[in-house]
């Protein structure tokens, strides 16, 4: 039911671009999300939050009111970037944070709004100490969770001392129903939901189960929001995702810790021949999947020194371009700023620095420059045309079937998207080349690496492969080149 993301034409991407002002993001949609394909941008929670000491980026997941207004813009902006994005061709989801409020500190939130987390009171909303969870319902002295296998705690106790709201109460449930309907009202194409683990899935169904259908201006009659949910789940004992899958997709974590397993080369790159279901992964339909995201790349979930995020380009771009190319999931791609990660006993002593701002704390805008980068303060890895060119490659990949998959018994792997597209990847250890004769699966003709370059002019600007009429190429990527992998597909194709 929650399950589509409404994405246009062949577009099958997210990016969440961390932080960015809703102005910048429209502009963004319209010069290059929308051009370079793009399906959606996951954007950062847009209601009133904490205004905490050092603008930390968490301060965001701590809800004062639910007035759209955050570090990114009011909700003129919100509504103007909602209508660009849309008639660019790329979709809004908004990251929604219903499980707690604030932590136990007392000040003004984003909005202006005065609460106090001591005594649970949020005059924004309203909400006051009878809408939280409490002894009644959390069985731990300090009302904090301890066990996040015991569903009862891990649901009605306070994650990390964030104020837990009473999501059985009708009230409560009442207010979150109005403000989800407000968002889906102006245009956007659904909701990230924070923390789903931590509430009760049938709290949520109820709450789902008021929303209105998505805005007629910009979808079919009849659609339903898409909604994605942060399920952090290995297997094993613990809440399984599988609650949640007739709610929308989850987040599938075993997807991140598997690929990123095999790229650490704890595990051959040639297992992933079936990977998917068949490793216990959920249905493909029923999946969002990532590399890397706003809390992995500072081992707030996962571990520093495993996670792969902006500061190992390389493999992030080869990891990313594995998702992009095999046909499991909705891939959502993070888009990061700068931060100076400095890494003591395996936690990022700068896991708290938020977005670049001014000494007022405005963040700062993004200004791309013209070789497509951001200014340094932004990372946009979304913008690497390892990554844009990677989503293209998707998109002309549709639905077509893995084939022609090769490899040489341990980190070395090609495959073709039926006839349409082909990459090849080389993690191989000791200094080892990929120098294959390979059944790429296109039609013959000359191809241009849409890795190392772009097809310009009917030229190609880095590497190109022959495919001849049995749909053969010698296929290279030397061990120490600039990236680990070569792609191509037919819409880059020489015209001869």
């Amino acid at each position: 039911k929650y399950h589509n993301p409404h994405f246009i034409g062949n577009r099958s991407v997210i990016t969440h671009l961390m932080e960015w002002k809703y102005d910048d993001i429209g502009d963004e949609c319209e010069r290059f999300l929308g051009p370079y394909g793009y399906g959606g941008v996951q954007v950062s929670p847009v209601n009133e939050h904490a205004i905490l000491d050092r603008r930390p980026w968490y301060e965001r997941y701590q809800p004062v009111s639910y007035d759209i207004r955050t570090r990114s813009g009011d909700e003129q902006q919100f509504r103007r970037m909602v209508k660009r994005c849309n008639k660019a061709g790329v979709r809004i989801y908004v990251d929604i944070v219903l499980n707690h409020m604030t932590g136990a500190q007392s000040g003004k939130g984003t909005n202006g709004h005065h609460y106090d987390g001591n005594t649970l009171q949020y005059p924004g909303v309203p909400f006051g100490p009878n809408d939280f969870h409490g002894h009644e319902s959390c069985p731990t002295q300090d009302l904090e969770i301890h066990d996040y296998t015991n569903p009862k705690e891990a649901r009605n106790c306070r994650l990390s001392g964030l104020r837990d709201l009473k999501q059985q109460s009708e009230y409560v449930r009442q207010k979150q129903v109005d403000f989800l309907n407000h968002l889906i009202d102006i245009g956007v194409a659904g909701f990230r939901s924070d923390a789903s683990t931590h509430q009760w899935p049938d709290d949520l169904r109820s709450i789902y189960s008021r929303l209105h259908n998505l805005n007629k201006e910009f979808f079919p009659e009849n659609s339903q929001p898409f909604i994605y949910h942060e399920t952090i789940y290995y297997g094993g004992n613990g809440i399984n995702s599988n609650e949640y899958t007739s709610l929308g997709r989850i987040i599938e974590f075993r997807f991140y810790k598997e690929i990123t397993n095999v790229f650490r080369g704890n595990n051959p790159l040639h297992w992933l021949k079936n990977f998917g279901t068949e490793w216990g992964l959920v249905p493909s339909g029923d999946a969002l999947v990532m590399i890397d995201s706003h809390d992995l790349r500072v081992g707030h979930t996962g571990k520093l020194g495993f996670n792969i995020n902006c500061f190992e380009g390389r493999l992030l771009k080869a990891a990313t371009a594995f998702m992009l190319a095999w046909n499991y999931g909705v891939p959502r791609v993070m888009s990061s700023y700068f931060w100076n990660q400095i890494i003591k006993d395996g936690k990022d002593v700068n896991d708290w620095v938020g977005p670049p701002s001014d000494k007022n704390g405005n963040i700062l805008s993004v200004h791309p420059n013209p070789d497509m980068t951001c200014n340094h303060e932004w990372i946009c890895e979304h913008r690497w045309r390892e990554i844009y060119n990677m989503v293209k490659f998707r998109m002309i990949a549709g639905q077509e079937p893995v084939h022609n998959w090769w490899d040489n018994g341990d980190y070395q792997i090609a495959f073709s998207r039926g006839n349409r597209a082909f990459i090849a990847i080389n993690l191989q250890k000791n200094q080892q080349n990929l120098q294959q004769k390979l059944h790429t699966g296109l039609p013959a003709g000359t191809y241009c690496d849409i890795i190392s370059g772009n097809l310009i002019d009917n030229k190609c600007t880095g590497k190109s492969i022959h495919v001849d009429k049995n749909g053969q190429a010698d296929v290279y990527v030397g061990h120490d080149e600039f990236d680990a992998f070569v792609a191509y597909h037919i819409g880059a194709r020489i015209v001869s």
